[in-house]
């Protein structure tokens, strides 16, 4: 009994060593990507695209979704010292990114399968795209304009300018015409990368090796 009790305790310490250094790769190699961020065509220059929510996609499939929120919060604290928004896109990007995150990784947890890789993306994709929505139109434009002077109207007017295939003339627009075609584009390129490296690199993050039906 004392021996298994041993051989137990052994295996959790294993596991746990597995999960804090797997949480602390995945956050290094967060930050790393949100570092390498670009602006895209049709989009104001305030908006950078990145890939940093793949590493915490990682996460979450292999420890779970609160593994996931864990590598965006982290992710988000280590990059604070680099931020330019006094902190507000940085708590933005934590909680669309969690957002994401989490509907990806929960509805994984219970479809453990490529079938549900794909499934778990495709509604992640979409709680990304609500969550930026209201988060930008009810958190991030109006602090920016209180915090750092940075006028909704001159957002509206950078947008306008950016995006030549519509008129964006109000807040609103600014939100469906902006922010969700660039939060639709990030989660489906990010989900697409995410499942491109899903069968090769699963088993070695689950820490079990896949059946080819999981596969």
């Amino acid at each position: 009994m004392a021996e298994k009790e041993m051989k137990k305790q052994h295996q959790m310490r294993q596991r746990a060593t597995y999960r804090i250094a797997l949480l602390g790769i995945m956050t290094a190699l967060a930050e790393v990507l949100m570092l390498l961020e670009i602006p895209l065509p049709l989009m104001p220059d305030f908006l950078k695209y990145d890939l940093s929510d793949i590493p915490a996609l990682f996460a979450g499939f292999a420890l779970g979704p609160v593994a996931g929120v864990i590598v965006e919060f982290l992710k988000n604290l280590i990059h604070l010292p680099f931020t330019k928004t006094q902190y507000i896109g940085e708590v933005a990007n934590f909680i669309c990114g969690s957002c994401f995150v989490f509907v990806s990784a929960l509805i994984y947890s219970k479809i453990r399968s490529k079938k549900g890789v794909i499934l778990s993306l495709c509604f992640g994709t979409l709680a990304l795209t609500v969550a930026a929505g209201f988060v930008n139109y009810f958190f991030n434009l109006p602090l920016y304009e209180k915090v750092m002077g940075f006028p909704t109207s001159v957002v509206i007017d950078l947008c306008d300018v950016a995006n030549v295939l519509a008129t964006i003339d109000s807040k609103l627009d600014v939100i469906l015409m902006t922010f969700v075609p660039f939060n639709i584009f990030k989660g489906i390129t990010v989900s697409m990368a995410t499942l491109l490296c899903y069968v090769p690199l699963s088993a070695l993050l689950d820490g079990r090796k896949q059946t080819k039906e999981q596969a």
